[in-house]
């Protein structure tokens, strides 16, 4: 069994972070999209999506709004299913459309998902070390305290360019019509639109990222104890984020519904010109989610969530773990 040093940040340099990152972000994102393409064939096949309508797909890294137009659509969503499971889709799939179809949208995932994970992962490790550096700071709320300014920093960061590509999903824009779409809105908006939903994304991500890494690290720390291993597995690392991952997501749902919620309703107010009748804060979508469908609505596609959220998590930290490894262990063959 590989074990993973506790102690691999000392001993590796914030390049190596990044690197290890990477790769974990890009093999979570080719392991996780063909489930989530899978799932929403699934889905569409068994609920069709009605002309001119909008869905948020997830494909493990990245949201993207997929849009219902005529039946004549090429897109991978609108494709015949009569599938009779999740292994009959994935051969039939395949046959039909190859195997490529699998990774419907992985291109414009990573070049989200890369800068992402850069910014969210070494700022965390970074954060990390500084906070345990300090004297009168308790050890347990490190990872809670690291988690959060790490997300709220990657969020913030990201934020403008999600905004760009979400209205590249909406209508087919030439660079220059997406130059002069930000341009007017600047104009008209001032710099701070181009932070559009950095609020509802905050209060879902924030909450997510300091349960799961205290979590993880509890985790972490129990299981290592339990099998009387001093260093962490790739096997410890990978069940304590699918764990962690798991208690997160289920926590932070209704957060997930809402900004699910805002992302389709602002698709038909940019695209449909439906007005916004109510408005659009998050406490305000919670209102009106709970008095059309109770309390259970805002845990609403919840199981499909864990199924994406929980190997994502898992993948991705245990990927990261093993490639600090890597470069610790190549330090010490080096000195």
């Amino acid at each position: 069994m590989v074990e993973l040093s506790h102690s691999n940040l000392d001993k590796t340099t914030v390049i190596q972070q990044i690197i290890s990152s990477c790769c974990g972000a890009i093999i979570t994102s080719l392991i996780v999209t063909p489930l989530d393409v899978i799932k929403t064939r699934l889905q569409a096949q068994s609920n069709p999506f009605s002309k001119g309508k909008c869905f948020v797909y997830s494909s493990g890294r990245m949201d993207h709004i997929c849009v219902c137009e005529n039946g004549n659509n090429k897109a991978w969503y609108k494709k015949p299913g009569h599938f009779k499971g999740t292994l009959d889709a994935s051969v039939k799939i395949i046959q039909r459309e190859g195997i490529k179809s699998l990774w419907s949208g992985l291109p414009p995932t990573l070049i989200m998902a890369l800068p992402s994970t850069v910014i969210y992962f070494t700022c965390y490790d970074q954060l990390s070390e500084a906070l345990k550096s300090r004297p009168d700071m308790d050890d347990q709320y490190v990872p809670i305290l690291a988690g959060s300014l790490s997300r709220f920093g990657s969020v913030t960061v990201m934020s403008p360019l999600d905004l760009i590509r979400t209205r590249m999903q909406y209508r087919r824009l030439s660079y220059k019509q997406l130059y002069m779409c930000i341009s007017s809105k600047v104009a008209a908006d001032g710099w701070l639109s181009l932070w559009g939903g950095w609020s509802s994304t905050l209060l879902r991500d924030i909450p997510f990222s300091a349960m799961y890494w205290s979590n993880y690290e509890t985790f972490k720390k129990m299981l290592c104890k339990e099998v009387g291993a001093q260093e962490p597995t790739f096997l410890i690392a990978f069940t304590s984020g699918a764990a962690s991952g798991s208690i997160a997501a289920i926590l932070t749902q209704p957060f997930d519904v809402v900004k699910t919620h805002r992302q389709t309703g602002l698709w038909e107010t940019e695209t449909l010109k439906i007005p916004q009748r109510h408005c659009t804060s998050t406490w305000a979508v919670m209102r009106k989610i709970v008095t059309k469908n109770g309390i259970t609505g805002l845990f609403a596609g919840m199981t499909p969530r864990l199924f994406k959220v929980a190997p994502a998590c898992a993948i991705m930290i245990s990927t990261y773990e093993y490639g600090k490894s890597f470069f610790s262990h190549l330090h010490e063959k080096m000195d």
